[in-house]
């Protein structure tokens, strides 16, 4: 009959559905990239997404933001910006977790997605961040040593595409891009830059005369841009960084300057704690709204 014959076409066409497991772990793919199924969530949806996760963990509600991070995950397995976001957010709130397991496990499952991420991705700049913040999870695990592997003992050395990028906006007669595009990579350049002086603080703590030339290098900078105001959350890293050297080197007066500087930024109108612009950054606006 022709119920027979469809049901044999049925059951001979398709696998069962208990095989399915079994398929992806042999071929080291998802349930979903076996069936084709790829559901992706666009920019917008992303950062309402990233928003709404962020104030269930600013309200306490550690265990369901944990769990609604899994939950996006899994349902958007194959979207690689928002895994990489999800990481990010496992990440950030990690020492929200009530025991030390529980920090290493969130740091554990951000390093899984940001390797997702990082060999499934096309698009460079996304398998880059998503390659430096797995490195960042492992190093919080205490894996030192694939950390190494991962990145190379030494970064590659790479000249920055903004000035080309510039020059050919300017050249198409647009040079508001082209001055946006340059504050943008100076901009960027500033965080990193100190987001590295930290670092090297810490590495030269028991050198006097290196940690002091550091300070007062980092301070120059950050006034002159005055990063206290573009960018509160990073100074307040440092001046914690600075105050804590100046006391390993039982530098009383000093550390109390540094932590006078501290509370004067963390008690003053930085809130909510965000990048901004000013009148020289002018043209960041829609780039933090667009690329951040």
């Amino acid at each position: 009959s022709k119920a027979a014959v469809s049901k044999w076409e049925t059951e001979t066409s398709y696998p069962d559905i208990q095989l399915l497991p079994g398929l992806a772990s042999y071929f080291d793919i998802s349930i979903d990239e076996l069936i084709g199924y790829e559901p992706q969530m666009d920019r917008d949806g992303i950062r309402k997404m990233y928003r709404i996760i962020t104030e269930e963990f600013a309200s306490g509600a550690f265990g369901p933001a944990v769990e609604h991070c899994r939950e996006y995950a899994r349902k958007y397995y194959s979207c690689y910006p928002l895994l990489f976001q999800i990481a990010s957010l496992l990440i950030n709130h990690s020492m929200l977790a009530p025991d030390q397991q529980g920090m290493e496990n969130l740091a554990e499952e951000a390093a899984e997605l940001c390797s997702r991420v990082r060999t499934g991705t096309d698009d460079p700049n996304l398998g880059q961040n998503a390659l430096h913040l797995e490195a960042y999870c492992l190093l919080a695990l205490r894996r030192p040593e694939e950390v190494l592997e991962l990145l190379g003992p030494e970064p590659p050395m790479t000249g920055t595409p903004e000035p080309i990028l510039a020059s050919a906006w300017t050249m198409s007669g647009n040079s508001d891009e082209a001055k946006k595009i340059l504050q943008a990579a100076i901009y960027k350049n500033i965080i990193t830059f100190l987001n590295l002086l930290p670092s090297y603080m810490e590495v030269c703590a028991e050198d006097r005369k290196k940690f002091e030339e550091s300070c007062r290098r980092l301070c120059a900078v950050a006034e002159a841009f005055r990063m206290d105001k573009l960018n509160p959350g990073i100074m307040l890293t440092c001046y914690i960084t600075m105050a804590q050297g100046w006391s390993a080197l039982g530098e009383k007066e000093k550390t109390l300057e540094v932590l006078e500087r501290y509370t004067e930024l963390v008690c003053g109108d930085i809130y909510p704690v965000r990048l901004r612009g000013d009148e020289y950054f002018d043209l960041l606006y829609d780039w933090f709204e667009e690329e951040l």
